[in-house]
């Protein structure tokens, strides 16, 4: 026998037992994976991979939708309001309202994922009703890193919103006298929009576990604070808790000409069941409310009230 041969084929052996022992070690190792997710992970894996995979085919169906409501509204002539054209050409820098609304994002080491996600959502909607309004209010960021700017990395393309994103705090960025910290803890009652001030809403989901925070560090730190007038124009039996997604589109509804009162029962969800004060006892509402009544407001997706 060739002794070559004897070797060439003893040296294939060899490399056969190295490619079958390198794919048993990834195997292992993809197992070994596997095995250390636990159930709930690898769940949530494959629910996004699911999300993933549907997501072109829900995109249709959502324009399609969308095509078909905007038929409806033209043959029923329905106010469609300003088109998508429009919109597009609508900036801040363009707009007639030059009223500054900043969410304090300085909150991140006091939430949990959950909460920052949802935060992050109402976040999602603000810039929404921004972008869709005739005159977009000024709205920015501060303390945008971390967390928040993990959780919100998930959002492609949210780089290109007509947003300003500050990862300094609101206090590095404008002028301490002009600022307003919204929180319903304060005794000072917002009654009219100032567009030289800026108003900062506390970007803080954290289910009343941090009740008063936001007033109490905008007393240590002197900067002026105040709360929307909910208690003059509403009466609500529910707690007075607003999501800062709710705040926002409340000061976005005023700045276009609504009136207080008309902006709450717009803007807040009929569970909390809020009934219009009538004006001959709008003056004695001040005067009747207790200190039960000025509940919160940084929780739960809730700011300031």
């Amino acid at each position: 026998m060739d002794n070559n041969n004897v070797k060439s084929d003893s040296i294939t052996k060899v490399e056969e037992s190295i490619e079958s022992c390198n794919l048993d070690t990834d195997q292992n190792r993809q197992s070994t994976t596997e095995t250390t997710l636990s159930k709930r992970q690898l769940k949530k894996i494959r629910k996004k991979e699911k999300w993933l995979k549907l997501k072109p085919e829900k995109r249709l169906r959502e324009r399609a939708k969308a095509k078909e409501k905007r038929a409806f509204a033209r043959a029923n002539n329905l106010d469609l309001g300003p088109s998508r054209k429009y919109l597009k050409s609508c900036t801040m820098a363009d707009s007639p309202c030059k009223l500054n609304v900043t969410i304090d994002l300085s909150f991140d080491e006091l939430m949990i994922s959950k909460d920052i996600a949802k935060l992050i959502k109402q976040i999602l909607r603000c810039y929404t009703l921004n972008r869709r309004a005739v005159a977009p209010l000024q709205f920015s960021l501060t303390s945008f890193e971390g967390k928040s700017l993990d959780e919100m990395g998930k959002h492609n393309g949210y780089e290109h919103w007509d947003v300003k994103f500050y990862s300094k705090s609101y206090l590095d960025i404008f002028p301490k006298d002009k600022i307003v910290y919204l929180t319903s803890e304060s005794e000072n009652i917002i009654e009219e929009l100032n567009n030289d001030h800026v108003y900062v809403i506390g970007g803080l989901v954290d289910h009343n576990c941090q009740k008063g925070l936001c007033h109490r560090l905008a007393v240590e730190k002197g900067i002026n604070h105040g709360r929307l007038p909910l208690d003059k124009f509403l009466q609500m039996k529910a707690r007075k808790v607003l999501t800062v997604d709710h705040v926002f589109e409340i000061i976005l509804r005023v700045t276009e000409g609504k009136t207080w009162q008309e902006a709450f029962l717009q803007v807040l969800p009929e569970r909390k069941n809020a009934q219009p004060v009538l004006k001959d006892t709008a003056s004695n509402s001040d005067d009747s409310q207790s200190k039960n009544e000025t509940d919160e407001v940084e929780a739960e997706g809730e700011t300031t009230s």
